[in-house]
């Protein structure tokens, strides 16, 4: 616990205090995650990123699981760094597409730039569908205990997200060639 009554861990596992609001705070928690993957991206290389994402999966774990006991709550709503950590893991896909057409790390307008950021809120949404619904093996991934449970099942939501656009991705390329 830090000054009176502030606990720091806490405040960062709520998003640095945004997963507070009474209204979809995984949903605020997953913007946040945008301006995550932002500067990882921004830091260009691929392996500075894949370090980003798993030390954020760790950090996610240990201080997630801090605020469950300091809330005393199973995966308390307003705990969202999970949801800001898992998020740069919904774009791999994304990433592995535009390195193999391109050959070279893509830069930041390439996600948020006039052409493609509807392609990025299609991403955000379909990250937030796959929270939420938690198909199979996300919901199970819940019960793991402390930190791990609460982490684990964003980080699977977001694998299913990355999986969804190459699979797209595929399907497009299969039309085209169909035609």
């Amino acid at each position: 616990m830090g000054v009176a009554g502030f606990d720091v861990k806490l405040w960062i596992a709520q998003g640095f205090g945004l997963g507070r609001v009474p209204i979809a705070p995984g949903t605020f928690g997953s913007l946040i995650g945008l301006l995550w993957f932002a500067l990882l991206i921004s830091l260009g290389h691929w392996l500075l990123f894949s370090f980003g994402i798993i030390a954020g999966f760790f950090v996610s774990v240990w201080l997630c699981g801090a605020g469950e006991k300091i809330l005393q709550q199973k995966d308390p709503g307003s705990v969202v760094l999970d949801e800001i950590t898992a998020m740069p893991l919904c774009f791999v896909g994304w990433i592995i597409i535009l390195v193999s057409d391109e050959g070279h790390w893509p830069k930041l307008e390439d996600f948020f730039g006039a052409r493609s950021w509807f392609l990025s809120v299609g991403i955000f949404a379909v990250f937030r569908l796959f929270d939420v619904a938690k198909p199979w093996p996300v919901k199970q991934s819940q019960s793991l205990p402390g930190g791990w449970g609460i982490t684990v099942d964003d980080f699977l939501a977001a694998i299913y997200v990355s999986i969804v656009t190459g699979v797209i991705w595929l399907a497009k390329g299969w039309l085209s060639h169909s035609s």
